[in-house]
């Protein structure tokens, strides 16, 4: 199991809701959460493909919010 983590701008609970059926629908995705306590409001991904960053990116922009890889892959 992979871990990637992502800086965002998703800060409350209806911002969540906004963006959990476009993550729940990338298949490699076994789960996530995002810590809106935290100062960066965390995503973070468990998956057994840690190519999918693309994948999370795009689901987090159709969201319409902003998403920024932390550390690279």
């Amino acid at each position: 199991m992979e871990t990637l983590n992502f800086k965002t701008n998703i800060k409350s609970s209806d911002d969540v809701a906004a963006v959990t059926l476009n993550l729940n629908d990338i298949e490699q995705v076994d789960g996530w959460n995002i810590a809106t306590e935290a100062p960066d409001n965390l995503l973070t991904v468990q998956t057994t493909d840690n190519r999918i960053a693309d994948l999370v990116l795009k689901a987090v922009q159709k969201a319409g919010y902003q998403a920024t890889l932390v550390g690279g892959q």
